[in-house]
């Protein structure tokens, strides 16, 4: 896994969350780099390359979501944007903007290490010699032959239900939003449309899922988008 010795790249210009946060990374076996500006943030992004960045918002330079509009125009890196601003609207454009993860100050030590670990598991499991099947729990996806199987049963998929769950699983535990999802699944004249993202997600619970009304693969992240999960217990 590439937890141990994995780079972080802090990026918040608060010194109490630079005081909190940096040591507590560093005792859970992460090397940490530290940047308080935005021009700060992209000057050791390319001298330091690291696997995953955390990022604050209000930044004192550059607006922190242009920061993650330039890291995503030259790397896939994980971004978790680590921000006081809670409202829907700049949850929705950061992961828009191509942010993996959305993280509302104040929040909790330990849930801030879990996200980490999810970004960085994803970035694992995408490094991994692609086959064209996915794996996640009891769930095998071929994306060849475009069919789903839970353990040695076959789930009958519509074409569209299937374009659903694959663009979901390509991206798993990264937080997808609405707009994005329909814009891939249906086309850009569909992004204004979100019923019919919500009728697709429960036809698709209800044969993917053993218990639709408590999902454990397809999480709605509410009102901002959806996540397929592959931690599943």
């Amino acid at each position: 896994m590439t937890t141990p010795h994995a780079r972080i790249l802090l990026v918040d210009d608060e010194s109490s969350i630079q005081r909190a946060v940096g040591p507590l990374l560093r005792s859970r076996g992460y090397e940490v780099d530290l940047a308080g500006t935005g021009a700060q943030a992209l000057e050791i992004f390319a001298a330091r390359t690291p696997v995953l960045v955390v990022l604050d918002l209000g930044l004192p330079d550059i607006e922190g979501t242009e920061v993650c509009r330039r890291l995503r125009a030259i790397s896939q890196v994980p971004i978790i944007v680590l921000s006081a601003r809670g409202a829907e609207a700049d949850k929705v454009n950061a992961l828009d903007l191509g942010a993996d993860d959305y993280v509302t100050k104040p929040f909790g030590a330990e849930e801030l290490l879990a996200r980490i670990r999810v970004a960085l598991r994803r970035v694992d499991m995408e490094n991994t010699i692609d086959t064209g099947v996915f794996h996640a729990g009891t769930l095998t996806i071929d994306y060849d032959r475009r069919c789903v199987n839970r353990e040695d049963q076959e789930i009958r998929l519509t074409p569209k239900e299937f374009d659903l769950l694959s663009l979901l699983a390509r991206h798993h535990d990264r937080v997808l939003t609405h707009r994005a999802i329909l814009k891939e699944v249906w086309g850009p004249n569909a992004v204004e449309q979100p019923e019919h993202l919500w009728t697709l997600v429960a036809q698709l619970r209800k044969k993917i899922e053993l218990d639709p009304s408590s999902p454990k693969y397809l999480v709605s992240e509410p009102w901002v988008g959806y996540r397929f999960v592959t931690d599943t217990p």
